[in-house]
């Protein structure tokens, strides 16, 4: 890992109980930052593989200002590049991005982390195999019994049980997604990048790039079940390659980000059937871009006025409008990530910050969000963390 390379020696004293050495911040920490009431918190999940590093960081973010300020950095797992919080904010769930997992090969892990409620620091409570190899993407059902998981090596998508302590069950259920693949080079197998419950809970919909579709399961809770097999629930244009879902406040939209086509398709839900039928797509890339460009992430505003998007390649984020009778988009702006390959991004829950991750410049910057025209403004605030995925940002419970 050539990110954490560079940052070995400059985070070799970061714990739990020590801060951030890192040069070039433009927050600087010498020790670990109490929390206190208000605020928010940010866990931010990295690349970093060794087992005995620091891989899951912990800041606290100040909406007002959009600095962000180190509280711990902590062992979390291998790779940790993706992470779920669950409801009561007492578990963080984490995925390890890797290829083997205890020996086992083309498997990854999936990890349960306690979640100090005084401090926010992580302990580990137990891993369980994730059932296929590269996991990338964590979820929870909506009654938070059941962690979902996509393996984007492997192309198959599994569900285990959360138990009454927090920790997990092993994975009581998998499906494999099979042929046809789509006409692009990186289609040459699925590659399950994302898996999300509906708003109610009746299904699961897991996205696949190298297939071009969103599937659905018939989603069993209770009995911590897929339900197995997978029908088509949307067909994305041919080599537009899928990744990431999400849903609008309202419920019958939702829209979907296509990687290998740096596109935003918007689309109707209709709940009942667990389908979805395409409003538009349109370039999520500015006029007269042209070179090597891959989407990653998308986000809707909490009030559901606009849509964010990452460019990796353009190393840009684009903010699309959306009108409020159809759900269609139209395009507000684009403004720089101020680095490099932005893998994923969040906004806080007021609508108010956001913080991207950009993977290969090792920074997560913040950005004021105008709430009446969408538009980002760079705050001037960032902070260094070597290889950071995932940004995972929630109202501090600490007291």
């Amino acid at each position: 890992m050539l990110a954490f390379s560079r940052f070995r020696l400059l985070f070799l004293a970061a714990s739990s109980a020590t801060g951030l050495l890192a040069a070039g911040c433009a927050t600087r920490p010498a020790a670990t930052t109490a929390l206190g009431a208000g605020g928010y918190l940010v866990y931010i999940g990295t690349n970093v593989a060794g087992p005995q590093d620091n891989t899951i960081y912990l800041y606290r973010l100040d909406a007002n200002t959009g600095a962000l300020t180190l509280v711990s950095a902590q062992k979390g797992g291998a790779q940790p590049t993706y992470l779920a919080l669950d409801a009561g904010h007492r578990t963080l769930y984490a995925v390890s991005e890797t290829q083997s997992f205890r020996g086992r090969a083309n498997c990854g892990g999936v990890s349960a982390l306690a979640i100090d409620q005084q401090t926010g620091a992580l302990t580990l409570r137990n891993q369980q195999p994730s059932l296929g190899a590269s996991p990338c993407y964590i979820s929870l059902d909506r009654t938070g019994n059941n962690v979902l998981v996509a393996n984007y090596s492997s192309g198959n998508v599994a569900l285990l049980p959360r138990q009454a302590d927090s920790q997990l069950a092993a994975p009581a259920d998998s499906s494999q997604h099979q042929l046809p693949f789509g006409p692009h080079k990186n289609q040459n197998a699925a590659h399950a990048h994302c898996i999300l419950p509906a708003p109610d809970n009746r299904y699961a919909f897991a996205v696949d790039l190298g297939t071009d579709k969103v599937y659905r399961y018939q989603l069993d809770a209770a009995h911590h079940k897929l339900g197995t097999p997978a029908t088509v629930a949307f067909t994305a244009k041919p080599g537009a390659g899928p990744r990431h879902l999400i849903f609008h406040p309202n419920g019958r939209w939702a829209y979907l980000e296509n990687e290998l086509g740096s596109t935003i398709t918007a689309l109707t839900y209709d709940a009942k059937a667990g389908t979805f039928q395409e409003i538009q797509t349109q370039t999520q890339l500015p006029a007269g871009f042209a070179g090597e460009n891959s989407g990653a992430d998308v986000h809707v505003s909490p009030d559901g006025r606009f849509v964010y998007a990452s460019n990796r390649g353009d190393n840009s984020l684009a903010v699309f409008a959306v009108d409020g009778g159809s759900g269609r988009l139209s395009l507000v702006q684009h403004v720089s990530t101020q680095g490099k390959t932005p893998r994923n991004f969040s906004l806080d829950p007021s609508g108010r910050v956001l913080l991207v991750a950009n993977q290969n410049s090792d920074n997560v910057f913040t950005y004021r969000v105008d709430k009446q025209s969408g538009k980002l403004t760079p705050t001037g605030q960032s902070v260094q963390v070597p290889s950071p995925m995932f940004v995972q940002v929630v109202a501090d419970f600490t007291k």
